[in-house]
């Protein structure tokens, strides 16, 4: 499985990104997906997971209310929309396929891991 998250960029803060994430099979569609991130000197951290029926995304405290989880299962397909962006949202963020079809915040639930797009707020 290949997942290929792109989307990323530079941004004031205040303003939104839309990021992708596409996954090469379809055997995604069954599966939870999330993002996560590292921030520059800091540890990956969990960012939103949304299971494989899609619905209500589950997410960190952190950016609660701002960025939004969905998936097009058709696609093979998931997006985190960020609004409201903030310059402690710099980080290279990461999707990954979840184990099972559930929403999970652990990390090692996840099994495939996609290569990371950039997202840099300024202030």
């Amino acid at each position: 499985v290949q997942l290929q998250a792109s989307g990323g960029g530079l941004v004031q803060a205040g303003g939104s990104l839309r990021l992708s994430c596409a996954t090469s099979r379809r055997t995604s569609s069954n599966n939870g997906m999330g993002w996560f991130r590292r921030a520059p000197g800091k540890e990956r951290e969990f960012v939103a997971a949304i299971g494989w029926r899609g619905g209500d995304g589950i997410y960190a405290d952190s950016v609660k209310g701002r960025f939004t989880i969905s998936r097009d299962n058709a696609k093979n397909t998931v997006y985190l929309e960020m609004n409201s962006l903030k310059p402690e949202d710099t980080a290279l963020y990461y999707c990954a396929v979840a184990l099972s079809s559930a929403a999970t915040s652990y990390a090692d639930r996840y099994r495939y891991w996609g290569q990371g797009t950039q997202v840099t707020v300024s202030s």
